[in-house]
């Protein structure tokens, strides 16, 4: 992205927030946005579009070193800064920015050194210089087991490569570029207006150094094309709902020789019919009869990876009491975590007659203790 992108976009209104946003409310106003214009979700050039802004928003602003460059860009050039001489029609507060900037990259420090004559050509060489890659940001929708497990999955993603026409140099397969006549290959020209030295890209070339006589017909001469690639990305075992992994040099490709971006991946996890996470760790309802609940049983309790496992319970089992299972659990970096099982004791909703008959005869004979009798003593 450029500065006059900076300049002539509010990144914090593109993702519905305040200047004074913290960190991580943007990073959920991004997670919210991305998945309502997935362009896998929501197919569409609007989807695409929209999906796209709020990415480079989120670059800019969940990046502390960017987000506070980008703040001073807006608050220097934002509030009215104006040539010597008088305003230029057409840019943020009266700079014509398409002339000052032209398809210039570079951060605020090249912007500026080319306006207080601090070796202007110098400073639009380190522009050229080389560049890290953007940072890419997917989806993935995973099963709990695969969560649970870890599994690789292919994430989609659309973005911007080198053409593979004329391979990023703009110019048509069999030709060549040339050094541009005008600024002799610098890409900048510059000149005096009053106390200010001014530095700016130059109009024949916008800033490359370079011509291109006969563009590649794929590209239109731009050396880019939209590309559109799966990346197989290895999600670790126990990852959770919502996380970002990280994977290393899969994101933009970097400019001029620059490192490649980054690429995130947010995970969602779909929910199992039986077990949930508790932590580390997974938990687990099972039911079990009255009659076992008092007596004591070994019940068969299933586990994750289809097996099952035998479980003894007491005789006076509680409803509500949890077993540990010691290694049945998640197959995280630390080894296999715990399976939690929870009794739930179930009430015959029907009862023969000689099953009744068998109960209150039960209560006769345990005598058991009125078990409200605490309740009545408290409200005396």
């Amino acid at each position: 992205m450029t500065t006059k992108d900076w300049l002539e976009k509010d990144y914090y209104a593109i993702l519905g927030l305040k200047k004074e946003a913290s960190s991580e409310q943007i990073k959920k106003a991004f997670r919210k946005l991305a998945r309502e214009n997935h362009p896998d979700r929501h197919p569409g050039p609007d989807s695409e579009r929209r999906f796209k802004e709020v990415s480079e928003a989120h670059d800019v602003l969940s990046d502390p070193d960017k987000r506070k460059e980008y703040d001073e860009a807006r608050a220097l050039f934002g509030s009215g800064f104006r040539y010597p001489g008088g305003p230029q029609p057409g840019g943020a507060g009266g700079v014509n920015l398409d002339d000052l900037l032209g398809g210039a990259g570079g951060g605020l420090g090249d912007l500026l050194g080319g306006f207080f004559g601090q070796a202007g050509a110098a400073a639009h060489q380190r522009g050229r210089g080389p560049r890290r890659g953007q940072d890419f940001e997917g989806e993935a929708t995973v099963s709990f087991v695969d969560a649970a497990q870890g599994s690789t999955v292919g994430v989609p993603l659309g973005s911007e490569a080198a053409c593979s026409a004329c391979r990023g140099t703009g110019a048509k397969a069999g030709t060549a570029t040339k050094v541009c006549p005008t600024c002799q290959g610098s890409g900048t020209l510059s000149r005096q207006s009053g106390a200010f030295a001014i530095s700016e890209p130059c109009p024949n070339c916008r800033g490359r150094g370079l011509l291109v006589e006969d563009p590649c017909p794929v590209c239109g001469g731009s050396g880019r094309a939209r590309s559109t690639r799966t990346i197989q990305v290895k999600l670790p075992a126990g990852v959770t709902d919502g996380q970002r992994i990280r994977v290393k040099g899969k994101g933009g490709p970097g400019a001029n020789g620059g490192p490649a971006g980054d690429l995130y991946v947010v995970v969602h996890v779909r929910p199992h019919p039986l077990f949930a996470r508790q932590g580390d760790n997974l938990t687990l309802t099972v039911p079990v009869t009255y009659a076992e609940a008092v007596l004591g049983a070994e019940i068969e309790v299933p586990t994750l990876d289809g097996g099952s496992v035998r479980l003894r319970l007491p005789a006076g089992t509680p409803n509500g009491r949890t077993f540990r299972v010691r290694g049945k659990g998640i197959a995280g970096p630390k080894g296999p975590t715990d399976l939690m099982v929870t009794v739930e004791v179930q009430v015959p909703a029907e009862l023969s007659q000689e099953a009744k008959e068998a109960l209150a005869a039960y209560t006769a004979l345990s005598a058991e203790p009125d078990p409200r009798a605490k309740l009545k003593q408290a409200q005396r």
